[in-house]
């Protein structure tokens, strides 16, 4: 149980997008619960995102790689965790094409790192859960018809989605041949506050305020189901407490938009945000050369936890986007810090 009667639990990626929401949430949300970030700091990885709980007495950040395993063994060592909730990633499906290597590294051999520290915690503490976040993009592409279900067969077509993919068979072997106790999520296109903006709607908020071009892939038809991230952070809660051990929780917003709409309905709410005349943002699109890989359609059915947990998504997707913009106009402090430097090098070879 930790130190006395508070439990420890270990929140991997933190600072990141999604983890800054999840370790927000525990953080507020449960006082009798110690919340230990760990993250390396990567490009994604931003304390900006957790500066509103940074001095909360049951909250710790420590900095450091998961694919370190000398370190983890120190740190599962000092610190006994009851609990982990894995969400650290190399996450971006355009990176991983130019750079495969570095998500082997992370999502397979860094999960698989936790995984041995999380067998021996749990030989101490019958409670112990490993707790693995991962995204629909294991499952391939769909049609024009049908949803990914939770027995849905892998079949994952980007170097991004095969490391996920694998991580995720190497947690449920882990469940079988050590009887780790573990739940897994995989859930679709998320977008909210402090999103990275290398993904589609952050870049596009951004993009729009800047008079900048909006980069669509191919014709843009292209279809995925959106999730606002707080959603996603509650949903999270709910299978971390509740879940069944060694099920799998699909989640998704029942929320599916092609791209080209999507990006058309941003430029009508960012056009009336910023009082220009209504179609002046559209005229910023640009079509442009397809990725290799790209999966038409992803749609995800989250029957299973809707009915089982009673999770559902709070907002439409049209609220959500409307917070979302609001969340980039009162933050464009915390924008302009992070595509700085660096992110603008990666942006210019991508996309120019």
């Amino acid at each position: 149980m930790g130190k006395g009667n508070q439990k420890n639990i270990l929140i991997t990626g933190g600072a990141g997008f999604i983890g800054s929401h999840v370790v927000r949430r525990f953080v507020e949300n449960y006082q009798d619960y110690h919340i230990f970030n760990l993250d390396a700091l990567t490009y994604a990885g931003n304390l900006e995102n957790l500066k509103d709980i940074e001095d909360h007495n049951n909250y710790t950040f420590i900095k450091g790689d998961i694919t370190n395993d000398d370190f983890l063994t120190n740190l599962f060592s000092e610190n006994e965790f009851d609990g982990v909730i894995h969400l650290a990633a190399e996450s971006h499906v355009d990176r991983s094409i130019s750079d495969p290597l570095s998500f082997v590294k992370t999502n397979v051999l860094g999960t698989v790192n936790l995984l041995n520290q999380s067998v021996k915690m749990a030989k101490k503490n019958p409670d112990f859960r490993f707790y693995h976040v991962s995204t629909d993009e294991v499952y391939g592409a769909l049609g024009d018809t049908g949803f990914f279900t939770e027995s849905t067969p892998y079949s994952p077509n980007s170097p991004y989605s095969a490391s996920k993919a694998s991580s995720d068979h190497f947690v449920r072997a882990y469940g079988e041949t050590y009887g780790l106790p573990f739940v897994v999520s995989n859930c679709s296109n998320n977008y909210g506050p402090n999103h990275f903006p290398e993904k589609l709607i952050p870049l596009f908020i951004n993009n729009i305020i800047n008079n900048k071009p909006l980069p669509v892939y191919g014709d843009g038809n292209y279809t995925r189901d959106w999730l606002y991230v707080k959603d996603h952070a509650r949903a999270i809660d709910l299978v971390f407490h509740e879940g069944i051990n060694g099920e799998t929780y699909n989640i998704g917003g029942f929320n599916e938009w092609k791209n080209i709409d999507l990006v058309r309905l941003l430029c009508k709410l960012m056009d009336k945000k910023l009082g220009r005349k209504e179609g002046a943002s559209e005229e910023l699109i640009a079509f442009v050369k397809d990725r290799p890989g790209h999966d038409l359609r992803y749609a995800i059915d989250a029957t299973k936890i809707n009915k089982e947990l009673g999770w559902s998504p709070s907002v439409t997707f049209e609220q959500g986007l409307e917070l979302t913009i609001e969340w980039y106009f009162e933050n464009k402090e915390w924008l302009e810090h992070v595509t700085s430097g660096d992110y603008k090098e990666y942006y210019k070879k991508q996309y120019q």
